[in-house]
């Protein structure tokens, strides 16, 4: 990486000679959260009276500076390194410490109160939690919105619902649609539950969780300095050995946002197929022609919005294994995967947030119904014949059907001349009524 003027030190110069891996350094949003915690710590250590004042607020001022993303530039190392994250947390030190001028030392004082081992799951947890309370959540709803009010412009239009790919009874585009962003709601609830426990961080238990070189009062005034200048939640373990040990939490977002991503992939390909066209396909939705879609074919047009937001969710799902992988490797009193962890799940942070923008506002939005061919569809199913059973049983319907099928002709004229009368036919295949089902 060319910098103007490196400001780091040995380690991190060893660093980055060891782990020449992928040219991807950690994220910087674990970065940042690194400079808001050491320059909290400074602070902090200052009020205790562990660090000379007039240097603490040096300490603090360069943290602030990397809190604020003005030395991204400084963080080379490569996000595939040791386990712990010591490396980073190393890096931060030494720029921090030269930032801060004569007489900052990177260990006794950048460092003081801390271990890479309580500091970086620390950032990683508080980045995770900003990231998905700033970014996704509000994404989330966004995407949520617009299915529902969608569902509400298209509450009128039936067409005939599908199971197994195959005719089923109707129902309503408005329905379809209002399942959407009820599905997209719950995803949001499933992220929200989450983040409690990733706001659990294991800040003070340094080395092995028992808090070893760290003021008794060090981890709280911390983690007040970091609620108060964010606004973002900050809190005390459960159990420090718990914290320390494994990256649960971690896991559980994931698991949370791999949900989300099977959601939207349900959601994406349903509007693909019903825009599929447009005259071999369904052909239900007309989604907004954003871009040519052949280069040799003129005229053709894809649904690139759903695409993008497929590949975005296979992404994720990939994600969220290597982390549970992560997850898993724990022993004893530290997990020693979790740059791997800050990675994967950062990325599906931002990933699930830009798609689902992206499908709200350049999909969704612009979504019309073509009305002639979603009620062709509705009035050609013979799955219809559902609706005759309480009046002439299964049997009878199921013959009906057959008789339909192989002739070609429709359900209406069939049953008709098989003996069922006109007021039962209106009654029974009534097609708002079928889509209201027992609801009307």
């Amino acid at each position: 990486m060319a910098v103007s003027q490196e400001l780091w030190g040995g380690e991190t110069r060893k660093a980055v000679d060891n782990f020449p891996v992928s040219g991807e350094p950690v994220p910087v949003a674990v970065i940042r959260w690194l400079g808001r915690i050491k320059g909290a710590a400074a602070r902090v250590n200052a009020d205790l009276g562990l660090l000379d004042s007039e240097l603490a607020e040096r300490i603090a001022a360069a943290a602030d500076e990397v809190a604020h993303g003005r030395h991204d530039e400084q963080f080379p190392v490569d996000v595939f390194q040791t386990g712990s994250g010591t490396s980073s947390n190393m890096n931060a030190n030494e720029v921090i410490a030269s930032l801060a001028g004569e007489g900052a030392h990177p260990n006794d004082h950048v460092n003081m109160g801390q271990s890479s081992n309580d500091v970086f799951p620390s950032a990683v947890h508080l980045a995770a939690l900003a990231e998905s309370t700033d970014r996704l959540v509000p994404a989330l709803e966004r995407l949520a919105d617009s299915l529902a009010a969608k569902a509400d412009e298209l509450s009128g239009v039936v067409k005939a619902g599908r199971t197994h790919l195959m005719d089923a009874v109707p129902v309503t585009l408005g329905q379809e649609f209002s399942g959407y962003a009820t599905q997209i709601r719950q995803g949001r609830h499933r992220v929200e539950a989450a983040l409690p426990r990733v706001a659990q961080i294991p800040l003070g238990g340094t080395a092995t969780g028992t808090g070893l070189n760290t003021h008794p009062e060090f981890a709280a005034r911390v983690r007040d300095k970091l609620v108060e200048a964010t606004g973002k939640l900050a809190e005390a373990p459960a159990d420090p050995f718990e914290a320390q040990g494994n990256r649960d939490a971690l896991v559980e977002l994931s698991g949370a946002l791999k949900v989300v991503a099977v959601s939207l992939t349900k959601i994406a390909n349903d509007l693909a197929l019903m825009g599929s066209g447009p005259r071999a396909g369904l052909a239900e939705l007309m989604l907004p022609e954003l871009q040519k879609g052949s280069s040799i074919m003129p005229g053709k047009v894809n649904p690139v919005i759903p695409e993008v937001v497929v590949q975005v969710a296979a992404q994720v799902i990939g994600n969220d294994t290597a982390i549970t992988v992560g997850g898993m490797q724990g022993q004893f009193e530290l997990n020693v995967r979790i740059p791997v962890m800050a990675r994967n799940l950062l990325q599906s942070i931002h990933l699930l947030g830009s798609a689902s923008l992206l499908l709200a506002e350049k999909c969704v939005d612009g979504v019309e119904a073509n009305v002639a061919v979603t009620t062709r569809h509705a009035e050609s199913t013979l799955a219809m014949a559902t609706a005759l059973n309480p009046y002439i049983g299964y049997d009878r319907a199921s013959e009906i059907v057959r008789e339909a099928a192989a002739s070609g002709r429709a359900l209406r004229e069939v049953a008709r001349e098989k003996g069922v009368d006109e007021e039962t036919l209106d009654r029974a295949l009534d097609l708002r009524a079928m889509a209201r089902g027992n609801a009307g």
